[in-house]
């Protein structure tokens, strides 16, 4: 139901300005639809066995990003491998391939106190860390962001010691506060020095430590004071003043399925409209009871995740179910709180709505995991 409301409100968003990119969601749709059969009628403890294969292979792939001639560089990112007609980013099966190797790991581990696991979370550092460098070098720093939770999920499922969570809730507060402290200092560099976040984007950087882009501190400045770095709301806020407006003008029932005006006229930029603030063309046109009902869809589709989970047969069976889902949780209150100021806006798609055929491959993909750990979920 997800993917035939995105192919619609894809339509909807692109149907001012020509373009049929729809035609292209439905086409991996039925790809993804097929993939997922196949994934569900396969038993999932082959990934056991055979899952360090799937993380090389995704290694392979975040490494061939970089290589001229594969790699495909958009908009200062090279985060696509083009395969002529269509292009694949190779952090979506990474995400598949992590949440296979984590599972795998800890299943045949046994986890208690951080002294005793510290071996099991040496090979859990290295089998997330290093796909997340990589994701983060191309750069994508929205994509890298979903592995953390998922793996610390994973890890609570695993009942390791409380501790080790406490120092991970400790260590989060204080990046939080190096990067809040480091863009604080980003803005007075910015003042004395009388230069534009814009015009100036990279002058900041040889001046700290903290491996951020400019860029990535501008949207922080942008969801934290924007009146600072944006005081007319013209340039890097406008994607977030003009997504609140479209998600307010819909009101309770919204203007009707290819009414709305906030991407006819370009407000909201039709670069963005039809995948990261697809969210945001649905509630104006369907209103607050077109929007709840998207979410509850999420909510039914998350809920499921945690219920199979419990239903597993085996540890690894409901680490994958349980992985899988901690990502769509993810990537679900990332790109709908980005939508409505709740979180400074990245680059993260929302599943099965947002236009993107690897990225819709990968979801029917992960849902086929789960779907094959209900399905053998008792020994035959």
């Amino acid at each position: 139901m997800l993917s035939i409301v995105g192919v619609f409100f894809i339509y909807s968003a692109q149907v001012y300005t020509g373009r049929t990119q729809y035609t292209m969601q439905l086409a991996w749709l039925v790809l993804g639809a097929v993939a997922y059969g196949i994934i569900s009628r396969i038993d999932y403890k082959i990934f056991l066995k055979h899952g360090h294969w799937v993380w090389m292979l995704a290694i392979l792939g975040l490494f061939a990003v970089k290589v001229p001639g594969i790699g495909q560089e958009r908009l200062g990112a090279q985060r696509w491998i083009d395969f002529g007609p269509v292009s694949i980013q190779p952090s979506e099966p990474a995400k598949l391939a992590i949440v296979i190797m984590c599972a795998s790991i800890l299943a045949r581990s046994r986890v208690s106190t951080v002294k005793d696991s510290l071996w099991t979370l040496a090979k859990l550092a290295l089998a997330a860390g290093i796909p997340m460098l990589l994701i983060l070098a191309q750069p994508d720093l929205g994509s890298a962001l979903v592995l953390p939770p998922m793996v610390f999920s994973q890890l609570y499922a695993s009942n390791l010691s409380k501790r080790f969570f406490a120092a991970s809730i400790l260590a989060f507060v204080v990046v939080v506060g190096i990067v809040s402290w480091d863009t604080y200092r980003y803005s007075k560099f910015l003042t004395e020095n009388n230069l534009s976040p814009y015009r100036d984007m990279g002058a900041y950087e040889p001046h700290t430590w903290v491996p951020l882009h400019d860029y990535q501190r501008n949207r922080i400045l942008a969801f934290a004071a924007p009146d600072r770095v944006d005081p007319t709301g013209t340039n890097i806020s406008w994607n977030l003043r003009q997504s609140l407006i479209t998600v307010g003008s819909g009101g309770l029932t919204g203007k009707g399925w290819a009414q709305g005006t906030q991407a006819k006229l370009g407000y909201l930029p039709r670069a963005v409209a039809h995948n990261d603030f697809i969210f945001s063309v649905i509630a104006e046109e369907t209103g607050f009871l077109g929007s709840v009902l998207v979410l509850a869809l999420f909510g039914l589709l998350l809920a499921n995740g945690v219920r199979i989970a419990g239903m597993a047969r085996d540890r690894f069976g409901a680490l994958l179910a349980l992985g899988v889902t901690i990502v769509f949780a993810v990537h679900v209150f990332v790109n709908i709180g980005m939508t409505i100021g709740l979180v400074p806006i990245t680059g993260l798609p929302l599943p099965f709505l947002s236009y993107g055929g690897s990225f819709l491959l990968s979801c029917c993909i992960l849902q086929g995991l789960v779907q094959s750990v209900y399905r053998f979920r008792r020994e035959f």
